[in-house]
């Protein structure tokens, strides 16, 4: 038995045949009474919180671990507690431990709009796992919580035509708006992180790690503000702070990481060889886009079947920005630029196409709306966008698409202080990619100074987010064990470097 959880425990489980547990309600039942019971550390209102999720055993696709799923009702409208109500989706993968500790992992998913439960990153995660619970929660509007989907926001785009169509949302929205059994102003980041807590309780946790990713950064940020005294500790992965208004600062930051990319290449004796004047030909390039979009004609790389399209600078740069998230795929781009100069697109295609489905997988483009729409265009303006763009490839179109759809999305309200930096001593590991296009280690930066008890880790070699690396994972580990960042290394991947780039398409040369 464990106290302060309504949890079945790793080590209590009885006998798991072909994958499904024997008599699993029946078992449920009796060990979740069981934890209900004789315990000390939880409080009755917590106790008898947890009697509202009813887990069961579950599957998650790519995961083998024994995993447990539930949902638990909340109100869209929180503040009037009535009127409609939604289902948040709650997934909890046991630790190994027979006696495991009591505060669990909450994972924090990015985007905005990814689904928490459909990412892959269990296995990241084996050394946390020894000793405690991973739990993932879908937000509200994204996965399996009430989502925000809509097939024009983020449609399947079977032809290559449709597949790199220019297009903006504000010109779907209207559309997708019609379809939503829901009122898209109460999906912010503030509201789910209410959501969150009441999934802690019911689960009968008094205390939570949290680990964000990306945009989980920021609403781990917000629930340590919301909920301080429910926090142990705090792990931010590629670190977006209050200050940072998206994707205000995305050309800026993603201008940086391909400058970083451009310069290495013309350091490195081989790729400088392969690819000679690398960044000229890509500004040429990046002109006769701008000029007249490019006619293609190539046989699609899943289908074989011949395809014509056109394709715009903003696309092209658009899909640019995407391919620089992993050091791995941006070690093909001078190869993929150099092709694209010579009007062969193959292989920009193919690596396009190699990002789209996991995007389309995990991520609601409704919610990301909700979010952005709510708490970054607001704050900032057209003349914003163009300061902060300026002398940049990419431009200031992704942050103007962003105010012009927001239009016309309905206007929701955020706290008065929401954009205020948060003020916490909440033990924090903030972790950096030296080469992340999005969040870069700057804005870790600002995140700590208003953190007081934090460390900031910058991993070199790596983009946006560090759970790749062996040292990254060992440090978040680590900061769970002690409950403190007292004593822990700044020192991360001191061997660490940028993956050596693609001379053809057989890889780097020897």
């Amino acid at each position: 038995m464990v106290c302060a959880r309504g949890l079945p425990r790793a080590g209590g489980w009885p006998a798991v045949t072909g994958g499904i547990l024997s008599h699993p309600l029946a078992a449920l039942a009796v060990l979740a009474a069981l934890s209900l019971t004789g315990c000390s550390r939880s409080s009755n209102a917590e106790a008898a919180s947890a009697r509202r999720m009813d887990l069961k055993p579950c599957r998650l696709d790519g995961v083998a671990a024994q995993t447990l799923c539930g949902t638990l009702e909340v109100f869209e409208d929180r503040a009037a507690a009535k009127g409609r109500k939604i289902s948040l989706r709650v997934v909890v993968v046991p630790a190994l431990a027979s006696q495991p500790k009591e505060d669990p992992l909450f994972f924090l998913a990015g985007g905005p709009g990814q689904a928490a439960s459909r990412t892959r990153i269990l296995p990241a995660l084996d050394r946390i796992r020894r000793q405690r619970d991973i739990v993932f929660v879908d937000q509200r509007g994204t996965g399996d919580s009430h989502p925000l989907d809509c097939e024009a926001l983020n449609p399947s785009r079977t032809s290559l035509a449709e597949r790199f169509e220019d297009r903006e949302d504000a010109d779907v929205i209207p559309q997708c708006r019609k379809g939503w059994d829901a009122d898209e102003r109460l999906y912010t980041t503030s509201i789910a992180m209410d959501d969150l807590d009441d999934v802690r309780a019911a689960l009968g946790y008094r205390q939570v790690n949290l680990w964000g990713i990306s945009y989980g950064t920021r609403a781990a940020l917000v629930y340590m503000r919301q909920h301080p005294d429910r926090v142990r500790t705090a792990i931010l992965d590629g670190v977006a702070p209050m200050e940072q208004y998206l994707p205000l600062y995305a050309a800026r930051d993603g201008q940086r990481a391909l400058d970083l990319l451009m310069d290495a290449c013309a350091k490195d004796g081989v790729c400088a060889k392969a690819y000679p004047d690398l960044r000229a030909r890509t500004e040429a390039l990046l002109a006769k886009l701008e000029a007249a979009p490019a006619k293609v004609h190539l046989s699609h790389p899943r289908t074989g079947v011949p395809e014509d399209f056109t394709l715009t600078r903003r696309v092209f740069l658009s899909e640019l920005f995407s391919l620089l998230y992993s050091p791995d795929v941006a070690s093909l781009v001078p190869l993929m630029l150099d092709r694209a100069a010579k009007d062969d697109w193959t292989p920009f295609v193919a690596l396009s196409l190699g990002l789209t489905d996991e995007v389309a997988r995990t991520t609601s483009r409704g919610m990301f709306l909700a979010v952005v729409c709510a708490e970054d265009a607001p704050f900032f303006t057209e003349e914003d966008a163009e300061r902060e763009a300026k002398g940049t490839w990419f431009g200031s179109r992704m942050a103007l698409d962003v105010k012009r759809g927001c239009a016309k999305w309905p206007q929701a309200n955020v706290p008065a202080s929401f954009r205020e930096p948060v003020k916490s001593d909440i033990p924090t590991l903030l972790l950096s990619g030296e080469l992340d296009p999005v969040t870069p280690p700057p804005w870790g930066e600002e995140a700590k100074r208003t953190l007081t008890h934090s460390l900031h880790v910058v991993v070199p070699g790596l983009g946006h987010n560090t759970v790749g690396a062996d040292c990254a994972r060992t440090l978040m580990a680590e900061v769970l064990t002690r409950g403190s960042v007292e004593g822990l290394t700044p020192d991360c991947g001191a061997g660490l470097k940028r993956p050596p780039f693609f001379t053809s398409f057989a890889g780097p040369v020897p």
